[in-house]
């Protein structure tokens, strides 16, 4: 056989048996060569690779979620529990340090240490009504994002966010809520039942003054000369009625059958 010939089907079969890799959007190429990582990532792209010679591990470089449910202890020594989700994706560019010196498992070896290590620290340093309320939650998640950005960010790791999906509080610490809220009710209702007592008084001492006022006034308005005028009129208008005059000037009025 051709050496020429013979060599070129050599190449072939290495080639066929190597295959290629595909790096698609949102990946990247780490590359090792006889053992050795090479610093500089591979892009996407089509890359042949050869066995001993080259091969190429394909990394996820787009956004991904790491939920973590944790029991941790408030500054009461109360415990609370706490559903999370980190936000977070690998610099391109970092990814062949990374796994020079962390490996594959990157994400068990670096990051859940330390997310787990930062949500012990930031909630031990509040009280359980604090962990509860929405500003707290805002509080402890900055807090919490910021501790990872400083850890892990060097490292090729960019944070995106910190989210507390959930507060499970300690059961004694709900029994005290629910009984503070029936107390507020009580209180809020006796409040109004209160106010409602207020507003009838002063619409029967609105009743009563005005009452009064009417009674002023036609006691102001009441004379002889009217008294006498109501009753010629009287006698005008009811031509069955007889007056009789009395000694005290009286009239008294006594229908006609």
């Amino acid at each position: 056989m051709n050496p020429r010939l013979a060599i070129l089907l050599v190449l072939a079969m290495v080639l066929m048996s190597g295959g290629c890799v595909v790096i698609e959007d949102g990946e990247v190429g780490v590359s090792k060569s006889f053992g050795s990582i090479s610093d500089e990532p591979v892009m996407q792209g089509v890359v042949i690779q050869v066995p001993i010679v080259r091969t190429v591990e394909t990394w996820n470089i787009k956004l991904q979620e790491l939920k973590e449910s944790a029991q941790v202890p408030s500054s009461e020594g109360l415990v609370v529990g706490l559903d999370t989700s980190l936000l977070f994706h690998i610099e391109a560019a970092a990814a062949p340090e990374i796994r020079k010196t962390i490996g594959i498992n990157f994400v068990n070896k670096l990051i859940v240490p330390y997310f787990r290590n930062a949500l012990r620290d930031v909630v031990s340093g509040y009280q359980v009504k604090q962990v509860y309320t929405e500003t707290g939650r805002k509080e402890i998640a900055t807090k919490i994002k910021d501790f990872l950005i400083k850890n892990l960010q060097p490292r090729g790791v960019r944070i995106v966010d910190v989210l507390l999906r959930d507060v499970k509080l300690p059961q004694r610490f709900k029994e005290s809520i629910e009984a503070k809220l029936t107390a507020e009710q009580r209180v809020q209702q006796k409040q109004f039942e209160l106010e409602q007592a207020v507003k009838d008084a002063e619409i029967e001492v609105a009743r009563a003054e005005g009452a009064a006022k009417a009674q002023e006034i036609v006691r102001s308005t009441l004379s002889d000369s009217y008294l006498q005028y109501l009753w010629i009129k009287t006698l005008n208008e009811n031509p069955n009625v007889i007056y009789v005059s009395t000694e005290a000037n009286l009239p008294i009025f006594k229908g006609v059958k």
